[in-house]
């Protein structure tokens, strides 16, 4: 039984998660029967199969990412469009370039997943990584502009220098799309597999720093907030959304990383057009909810500013 599985494994799409099925059966000390597994020769998982080999179904998934990101993208520009409408005299604050930086993050997905034929389809395999990762390194630095504005906070409340954080974070960002570049470089000259496979673990790290960046400050801001002495409606509400941002941003970013590692082995792809069941989870999960959580988190209007000539009425 095993031999036939293993023969079956090799065009199975999930056939990491079928193995580890088989193995954890085994160490419990019994084997599956075929009529368990087998239903007239035929694996049970075979729609599965049926849906990554049908063209409608392909469509029809990659049509919904696509309508997905676009719709996060326009909550995204809208919010952003309140908050200036509310305080235009502030200029480009914190919220508002998270907010913009949303937008054209989830906005460029939805035009990669509207064209998705043209994308998985591309010659050039450096370009398809550019498509396909940039707006993923555009996330990346969306969110830890959180991480930094977080930092601030905390650091501003320990009386501790603020003065080096935004350079830092400007420093890495830098030198994160300084590497990724040499890399999609790389492949295009050498097209060689390990400079693919040195790009995704090099997403997986970068994934990897962002969910401990969460971990630490959000983590240091959620502990002093608790503590603060003063019990009060906005602490509560600032409690609930350093937690559950925090919450949201390092199962995102750990699933991205964990995935990334995986998908370093050229057989086990996960940005390929006859696997669009795997990326409608890996999307949702990653991009799309979270940020739409978040969003919604988030979605708070900062208070209007006082006009110094105003004097309330004593």
């Amino acid at each position: 039984m095993y031999k036939i599985l293993r023969h079956n494994l090799k065009r199975f799409p999930c056939r990491l998660l079928l193995l580890s099925l088989v193995q954890m059966v085994r160490v419990k000390g019994f084997v599956l029967t075929d009529k368990l597994l087998f239903k007239d020769g035929r694996i049970m998982f075979d729609w599965w199969d049926e849906i990554d080999e049908s063209k409608e179904w392909q469509r029809f998934i990659f049509y919904l990412l696509s309508a997905s990101y676009a719709v996060v993208s326009i909550v995204a520009l809208v919010q952003l469009c309140r908050i200036q409408l509310r305080v235009p005299e502030y200029g480009w604050t914190t919220q508002k370039v998270f907010h913009l930086m949303n937008f054209i993050v989830n906005g460029l997905r939805a035009v990669l997943f509207g064209f998705y034929k043209s994308v998985f389809l591309v010659k050039s395999k450096a370009l398809e990584m550019v498509l396909l990762d940039l707006p993923g390194l555009l996330f990346f630095s969306t969110y830890t502009l959180l991480v930094l504005f977080w930092a601030e906070i905390y650091h501003q409340a320990r009386s501790l220098p603020i003065n080096k954080l935004r350079p830092a974070y400007y420093s890495i960002n830098g030198f994160i799309y300084f590497a990724q570049a040499c890399l999609w470089i790389s492949v295009r000259l050498s097209q060689s597999n390990l400079a693919v496979e040195l790009s995704r673990l090099f997403i997986s790290v970068i994934s990897f720093c962002a969910a401990l960046g969460f971990m630490i400050y959000g983590g240091r801001l959620f502990f002093m907030l608790r503590r603060f002495p003063i019990e009060s409606r906005g602490r509560q509400r600032k409690l609930f959304e350093v937690g559950f941002v925090t919450g949201i941003c390092c199962t995102c970013f750990l699933i991205r990383c964990i995935v990334s590692t995986l998908s370093a082995d050229r057989n086990a792809g996960l940005d390929v057009l006859d696997h669009p069941i795997l990326n409608l989870i890996y999307y949702m999960f990653v991009e799309i909810l979270p940020s739409a959580l978040v969003l919604f988190i988030l979605r708070k209007l900062p208070p209007k500013r006082v006009s110094e000539q105003y004097h309330p009425i004593r």
